[in-house]
């Protein structure tokens, strides 16, 4: 099937300032998708492009099968977006700030928008002027907005970006509902790393502008796993690990070695320093959180 994103050497420079390098990214229908990267890494010059609000330099992006620059219309035909803070007119209501925004190139019933502000939870703010939503309740109507029309993909950047630790819940619960009742593709730009590692079925980690890691997060964490060693004596556990072509000791933590395998398995460990006179008492596997994931890449780049 064809990709509902397809990015291919998508690059965008800004006179000395190189935005986004050479960024290859596909998404599938149905997907949760987490666009995850530190403040400047490219992130929101990487969705302007999927809306056609910023050209590349080089490469493309297509959506739906379809260039965005050079078949607008076709790309972006069931296409939603939240692109950073939503603006409103806050002397209107939230039902009117709809209508207004959404019949500039569009036409939608009353119906249609009381369907929409019902999904995110603002029908019966519906009539309240904008000044007196809270930030969370913005951001709702912003994804209002964006899911308005029945889009087949909705993006978003940064959607919980300045709410309090509620706000950001109820944005995470919509985004989760979105995908699920309504059988939207989302794709969520972020940095941050609780957020998208409880909503998002796959991700990809960008910085400097290129994709550093991508792939489904539990097979990311899998692969990432580490094992707890609890050993003696340690200095013997130590130097016989040291010794193996397909491990490494992370840290030595209270007498418990924490070892990452690049090959080979738990059991081949445990065989390996039984046969150099280690006692090994427990060997535990411990898988990190997509936080300790992306430090790592971090600290690699």
């Amino acid at each position: 099937m064809t990709p509902i994103i397809a990015a291919s050497n998508l690059t965008k420079r800004f006179r000395r300032v190189l935005a986004v390098d050479g960024l290859d990214l596909e998404v599938e229908r149905g997907e949760v998708f987490g666009f995850l990267g530190p403040n400047g890494a490219g992130k929101s010059t990487t969705l302007r492009m999927m809306v056609g609000l910023v050209r590349p330099t080089r490469g493309s992006v297509r959506l739906f099968g379809h260039d965005v620059w050079r078949e607008r219309c076709a790309a972006l035909r069931n296409v939603g977006a939240m692109i950073e803070a939503p603006a409103f007119c806050k002397y209107l209501s939230g039902r009117d700030n709809l209508r207004v925004l959404y019949n500039t190139g569009g036409d939608c019933t009353r119906k249609q928008i009381d369907e929409v502000l019902d999904v995110v939870g603002l029908l019966e703010r519906a009539n309240d002027k904008v000044k007196s939503y809270s930030q969370g309740m913005r951001q709702r109507l912003g994804i209002a907005l964006a899911i308005l029309g029945k889009p087949d993909l909705v993006l978003m950047d940064e959607p919980t970006n300045g709410l309090d630790p509620q706000g950001m819940k109820e944005v995470r619960d919509l985004i989760s509902r979105l995908s699920r009742e309504m059988n939207l593709t989302v794709f969520v730009s972020s940095h941050l790393l609780h957020e998208v590692e409880q909503i998002c079925t796959r991700i990809a980690v960008v910085d400097k502008g290129r994709v550093i890691k991508s792939g489904r997060v539990s097979d990311l964490l899998k692969q990432s796993e580490s094992y707890d060693v609890d050993a003696h004596p340690v200095e013997a556990a130590r130097q016989a690990i040291d010794g193996l072509a397909w491990a490494s000791v992370e840290a030595i933590l209270d007498g418990i070695l924490n070892v990452r395998l690049t090959g080979g398995s738990a059991a081949e460990l445990n065989r390996a320093l039984v046969e150099q006179g280690v006692a090994v008492s427990a060997l535990i596997p411990r898988q990190p959180s997509l936080e300790e994931l992306y430090l790592r890449l971090m600290q690699e780049q």
